[in-house]
């Protein structure tokens, strides 16, 4: 996704107003169809706690964009452990080990994260949708996280009052650049319209301000934080049917081949299997995010 991102603090808040609405489900059962892991197998012997093969000895970097925004994050700090990614990556991080004063977080842009060549990662959260394409290039943990792409369009738009998606074919639509959500807009809804693409969503958001796209496409927590903390004249109009039928889900970026591949796959699903990772997302996700879907 993507990428799919927006900032500022009070996003746990703005979304749990909505409290009577539905998320998507809190992942306590690993998802049908997720993408196995590649990479070592991260035996017990491998995964020693506070010994793995890091870049740093002792201790682990997470990268992640700059701006880092809500509600995955909180105040562009990813290292405060507020805001659901910041706190999965902690949370990864102490089964693996490493306290909060052990963990270094360093910038990578969204599209360098999954692009071939050497990281300067141990591993990357930053709403990274898996695919079988990226995964040529870097390995994954299992999903963290269940996501649907989202439309936003401003009130009163000609966007606004689409039902379908094929009333969104001729209105010009916008996304980030290497994101899942792009490629809803050229693989799912498939517009006449050439979509623009930006190099962030702050770029996208300002082009939604001053009407250079009719709509955007972002994932659903970003498109509920965006309407109501970002460009409040602006409305969440539904939400897209996954693709094939699978869920699309985040997973950690590591570097191809990385010999951590096995031992944070083994930390990711143990925090679902115990429903840390449920937990994590009613705390900051809320149960509050659910819109009509376009068929």
């Amino acid at each position: 996704m993507s990428p799919a991102l927006f900032r500022r603090t009070g996003a746990a808040a703005l979304l749990l107003a909505a409290a009577a609405l539905t998320a998507c489900a809190p992942q306590d059962s690993p998802s049908a169809g997720a993408p196995p892991a590649s990479g070592s197998a991260g035996g017990a012997a491998d995964c020693a706690k506070g010994a793995l093969t890091t870049r740093a000895a002792g201790t682990l970097t997470v990268g992640t964009d700059k701006p880092a925004y809500a509600p995955w994050f909180s105040d562009d700090t990813p290292g405060n452990g507020k805001g659901f990614e910041s706190a999965v990556a902690y949370a990864v991080a102490e089964r693996l080990g490493y306290p909060k004063e052990k963990v270094a977080w360093t910038v990578s842009p969204f599209d360098k994260a999954f692009a071939p060549g050497a990281k300067d990662f141990d591993f990357d959260i930053n709403q990274v949708s898996i695919n079988d394409d990226r995964r040529k290039a870097v390995d994954f943990s299992p999903g963290y996280y269940d996501v649907h792409q989202a439309v936003v369009a401003l009130k009163g738009s000609k966007a606004a009052s689409a039902k379908s998606l094929a009333d969104l074919r001729g209105v010009k639509l916008g996304a980030q650049v290497g994101s899942t959500s792009l490629a809803a807009i050229t693989g799912q809804i498939r517009p006449s319209v050439q979509p623009a693409v930006f190099d962030s969503n702050d770029l996208a958001k300002t082009a939604l301000k001053n009407g250079q796209v009719d709509a955007l496409v972002l994932d659903l927590p970003t498109a509920f934080y965006v309407t109501g903390a970002e460009v409040t004249d602006a409305q969440v109009i539904g939400q897209l049917q996954n693709a094939g039928g699978s869920p699309e889900q985040f997973g950690l970026v590591l570097d191809k081949g990385s010999p951590l591949t096995g031992c944070v796959s083994r930390a990711v699903d143990s925090l679902r299997a115990d429903g840390t990772l449920a937990r994590l997302e009613k705390q900051w996700l809320s149960d509050a995010v659910s819109a009509p879907v376009l068929g």
